[in-house]
C-alpha cells in the first residue's frame, strides 16, 4: 500500500472518538491535531490497516475503503453517458408508474437513467392536476419559482413566455436567468390531441463535447465568457451571468445554459470571438442526429436534467388540446434518493449473504442452522401479526454472532460474545432503534424472564440453558425491575419468546427474500 499523508489518514479516522456514530460527522477540528503528528506503528490485520499515532490515538481503516478510487458528485461529463438520437433506436428509458412506486429496484433504474443519460419517462401517471408534484416528491422536493409550485404548459391568451403559445420551441434549457438554476424539470402530459407538439431532447453535454473536439478555441471562449440571462415581466426581474458551458476545476463539462430567448445584451471585450463560438455551438445543437424526438401521451411524465439536456417542441395546430403540467426539482434530491437506494440494496445483499453463507452453518448446539433459526423466529412473529419492526428484529436478532469481536463459537466455549450488542450496533447503520433495541435487549430478556417467570427456565433448550449461565444467569430483583422499566423491554421480551420457539428441525418458513421488502421499508 502506498504511503498515505498522516493528516489525511487521521482526518478520516472512523472511530467513535473522532466521528459521531449516528451522523458520521467529525468531532474534532483539523487544527486540533498536533503539529508533529506521525504514524508510530502500523500493520494490516483481518482486512484492516491498524495505526498507532504519535499522540497515542489508535485508528482502524478497512483496506477495501482505502483502496477506493476518487469519485465526484455525479454532475460532470465523467459520470454521464453522452448520446445521440440513434443511441435510443430500441427505446428510451421508461418505466410504469405503479411499478416504480412498488419496486425499489425499478425506482433505482429510473433515477439512474436520469443521472446517467439525463432523462426518463414514467408511463401511466394518473392524469390528475398536480400529480407532477407527487412524481417530484417521490425522489426529492419541488422547487417553487415565480411560475408557482407547478405550471401549465398550454396556449394562454396573454403569454409571458413563448412556451405558452403553439409556436415551435428550439432546443433550450429552462430558467437560465436563475441563480441557482433549477437542475431538474418534470413535464406531465394531461392531454395531447393536437396535430404536432412533439417533444425533443438534445444532449447538451454531447453538443459541448463536439464543440470542444471540432473547435477547442471556441469551446474555451464559451467556458470563460459570462452571458447575461434575463427574464422580465410585470412582476419579475431576474438575471444571472453565467457561461454557456460551465466546467469544473478539472475542465470537465458540468453545466450547460442555453436559451436564446433569455440571452441579454453582452457588453464585454471579445464580442467577435464570442459570437463566432456562440453561432458554432448553436448550429451543433440543431444537428438532426443529436435531436431525439418523441411524443408524450396522456399519463406520460418526462423527468430530465435541466443543466444538461436541451428540450424542444415542434409547433402544433389548435385543432385539439395540448396540456402539460410541469414543475422543477433538483438533482441533489434525486442523487440522494438513488444513493440511499443503492446503499439499502448493498446492505440487504450483505444481510442476505449471511443467511446464505455463514448463517447456513451450525447454530450453537441446536438442531437448526442460524439462518433457519432466525427465519423461524420471523415466521413466528408474522404468525402473531406483530408490527413490521418486530418481525425485522426477530429475523435479525442473532446477526451479531457474525459481527462481533467474538463469534458464536466463543459463546459455546464459555466466553460471552455479547452478540446482542454487536448485532444491534452493526444493524444501526441502516435501522432505527425500533429494530435495533429489541435485538440489543433480547439476551437480557431471557435473563429477565428466568427471574420473573418460574416455569420459563424449565422450557429452555439444553444449549440455551448453557448460554444463559455464560451470559450472566437470571437477573436479580433490582436488575429485573430496571430492565422492565426500559422503553424497549416489552418488544425485547416478544422477540425473546419467538427466539425460543425457533428451534424446530425441518420447519417450513419463508426464505430471506420474502422479508427483503419489509426490511427495505424500515431502513433509514
Amino acid at each position: 500500500m502506498p504511503e498515505l499523508p498522516p493528516y489525511w489518514l487521521r482526518d478520516n479516522c472512523p472511530c467513535a472518538e473522532c466521528r459521531d456514530p449516528r451522523s458520521g460527522q467529525k468531532l474534532f477540528q483539523i487544527a486540533e491535531l498536533s503539529e508533529d503528528l506521525t504514524v508510530a506503528a502500523q500493520c494490516e490485520l483481518n482486512g484492516n490497516l491498524e495505526v498507532l499515532w504519535s499522540d497515542g490515538h489508535r485508528s482502524r481503516y478497512p483496506l477495501a475503503w482505502l483502496a477506493e478510487t476518487a469519485d465526484g458528485d455525479g454532475r460532470t461529463e465523467a459520470d454521464k453517458r453522452l448520446w445521440v438520437a440513434a443511441d435510443f433506436a430500441r427505446g428510451i428509458p421508461e418505466a410504469d408508474w405503479e411499478a416504480y412506486l412498488a419496486d425499489p429496484a425499478e425506482q433505482a433504474s429510473v433515477l439512474a437513467a436520469v443521472q446517467r443519460s439525463g432523462f426518463a419517462v414514467l408511463r401511466g401517471v394518473p392524469t390528475a392536476e398536480g400529480k407532477v408534484c407527487e412524481v417530484a416528491g417521490s425522489f426529492g422536493y419541488v422547487r417553487t419559482t415565480t411560475y408557482g409550485e407547478l405550471f401549465d404548459v398550454r396556449v394562454e391568451p396573454d403569454p409571458n413566455n413563448l412556451a405558452f403559445t403553439n409556436a415551435a420551441i428550439t432546443p433550450h434549457t429552462d430558467n437560465p436567468y436563475r441563480d441557482p438554476v433549477p437542475t431538474l424539470q418534470l413535464l406531465h402530459c394531461l392531454e395531447n390531441s393536437a396535430t404536432g407538439g412533439d417533444s425533443g431532447l438534445v444532449d447538451g453535454f454531447q453538443a459541448a463535447a463536439i464543440l470542444r473536439e471540432e473547435s477547442p478555441a471556441d469551446f474555451a471562449v464559451l467556458t470563460r465568457t459570462p452571458v447575461p440571462f434575463v427574464f422580465r415581466d410585470r412582476r419579475t426581474e431576474l438575471r444571472a451571468d453565467r457561461p454557456l458551458i460551465d466546467v469544473d476545476p478539472l475542465g470537465r463539462i458540468r453545466e450547460v445554459r442555453f436559451n436564446n430567448r433569455s440571452t441579454g445584451t453582452l457588453r464585454t471585450n471579445g464580442l467577435h470571438a464570442f459570437y463566432a463560438a456562440y453561432r458554432r455551438f448553436a448550429a451543433i445543437t440543431l444537428r438532426p442526429e443529436l435531436r431525439l424526438t418523441f411524443r408524450l401521451g396522456p399519463g406520460d411524465c418526462l423527468v430530465f436534467d435541466n443543466t444538461r439536456l436541451l428540450h424542444a417542441r415542434t409547433a402544433f395546430q389548435q385543432d385539439g388540446h395540448r396540456h402539460l403540467q410541469g414543475c422543477y426539482a433538483d438533482l441533489d434530491g434525486l442523487h440522494s434518493t438513488l444513493a440511499v437506494l443503492h446503499r439499502r440494496t448493498a446492505a440487504l445483499d450483505a444481510i442476505a449473504e449471511l443467511f446464505a453463507g455463514r448463517g447456513a452453518g451450525e447454530y450453537l448446539g441446536e438442531a437448526v442452522t442460524t439462518a433457519e433459526h432466525m427465519l423461524q423466529a420471523a415466521a413466528a412473529a408474522e404468525a402473531a401479526q406483530a408490527p413490521e419492526h418486530l418481525v425485522a428484529a426477530a429475523l435479525l436478532h442473532d446477526i451479531g454472532h457474525f459481527h462481533g469481536a467474538l463469534h458464536g463459537r466463543d459463546l459455546m466455549r464459555g466466553q460471552d460474545n455479547r452478540h446482542s450488542d454487536s448485532g444491534a450496533d452493526w444493524l444501526a447503520q441502516w435501522f432505527g432503534p425500533e429494530v435495533t433495541e429489541p435485538v440489543r435487549l433480547h439476551v437480557a430478556a431471557k435473563r429477565y424472564l428466568c427471574a420473573v417467570e418460574p416455569d420459563y427456565r424449565e422450557r429452555l433448550s439444553e444449549a440455551s440453558e448453557y448460554t444463559l449461565e455464560v451470559q450472566g444467569g437470571p437477573m436479580g430483583d433490582a436488575e429485573a425491575a430496571a430492565f422492565a422499566a426500559l422503553p424497549g423491554a416489552v418488544d425485547a421480551v416478544a422477540v425473546r419468546r419467538w427466539d425460543d420457539e425457533a428451534k424446530t428441525a425441518g420447519a417450513t418458513t419463508p426464505d430471506f427474500e420474502h422479508y427483503r421488502p419489509l426490511l427495505a421499508s424500515l431502513m433509514k
